[in-house]
């Protein structure tokens, strides 16, 4: 069955404007690309007729689109257990587990986060990435945003690219911080092993914002502000500085275990195998209702527990 078609007229202040800029404004609960498509296959009609994206307006047309929802996410659903902390109609908070990856991709084909989302909210096989805003590391745990309707992952994806959702993380980093910081360093592939991420001239800007919480003897607690969001940011950025995150596999370099340390402290840090890293707290702006939205997840287990074998073997 055909959807209703939505029909609106374009404002006599628009005059002049190419089409695709006014239906941009026209309908912004859309990205410009979603629209351009549907103009090309005949889903939105300018006065009965479909002219081209270049076309000017002369202001009054009666616009009326037609689209039908379609599939962006072909990946089978499966009932995966999801820790939602909170859903409405329009989006979806997930504590993910460590452990678990976002998107299915070379080797992890089934078994990711997409594929338990589908399988909760079937509707997101007709959003980009089953709605998904932003991604986490496999081994990151911690909040993850997710748009349920196509106005509303537009809505989110724009507030992320303007920095108006905030994201804190918790970590532990080698090292003794001597106080909390910004470090402000491109990032880019790396070169050579193009799974790895680098500190690069010509990358893209990054910029990372930290508050130290606790020292120990070799290890601070910090808590981290992303102002940008590139892959494994916080990983890269604190390896740059030579505080590499406890239990990073890619940039953590060979184990290093402190003069001093206790037994427990020992085997902790030998069995700590993942980066101490968790997405802690998001704040933003609700799409539809604009009520200021904030949401906090504690660590897993395993990252209290290597807190409080820290703190056993002194500050």
């Amino acid at each position: 069955m055909n959807a209703d078609p939505t029909i609106r007229t374009i404002p006599i202040e628009l005059a002049g404007q190419r089409l695709d800029q006014a239906l941009a404004k026209l309908f912004p609960e859309y990205s410009r690309s979603r629209l351009k498509a549907w103009l090309l296959d005949g889903a939105i009609s300018v006065d009965g007729f479909s002219p081209r994206p270049r076309d000017p307006v002369q202001g009054g047309e009666q616009v009326t689109l037609q689209a039908e929802p379609e599939v962006s996410v072909t990946a089978e659903p499966e009932a995966i257990t999801l820790h939602v902390v909170y859903e409405d109609d329009s989006l979806i908070v997930i504590n993910k587990a460590a452990g678990l990856v976002v998107h299915p991709g070379a080797g992890n084909a089934s078994g990711t986060l997409l594929n338990g989302l589908l399988h909760h909210a079937p509707e997101l096989e007709e959003i980009p990435r089953a709605g998904i805003i932003h991604r986490l590391d496999k081994d990151t745990s911690g909040l993850l945003l997710i748009g349920k309707t196509l106005p509303a992952h537009t809505a989110l994806v724009r507030l992320l690219a303007n920095r108006e959702i905030a994201r804190f993380y918790l970590a532990v980093c080698n090292g003794v911080l001597t106080g909390g910081g910004t470090i402000d360093a491109p990032i880019g592939r790396h070169r050579v092993d193009r799974k790895r991420m680098c500190i690069r001239d010509d990358g893209k800007p990054a910029v990372t914002h930290f508050t130290v919480l606790e020292r120990f003897s070799a290890h601070t607690f910090v808590r981290v502000k992303l102002e940008t969001g590139r892959t494994h940011q916080i990983r890269v950025h604190f390896a740059h500085r030579r505080h590499a995150l406890v239990g990073d596999p890619v940039y953590g370099g060979r184990l290093a275990l402190p003069a001093g340390a206790s037994d427990d402290l020992v085997a902790m840090l030998r069995r700590y195998r993942r980066q101490a890293l968790h997405a802690t707290k998001l704040e933003f702006v609700h799409p539809d209702s604009g009520e200021a939205l904030t949401f906090e997840a504690q660590p897993p287990a395993d990252f209290e527990k290597l807190l409080a074998v820290l703190r056993e073997n002194g500050a």
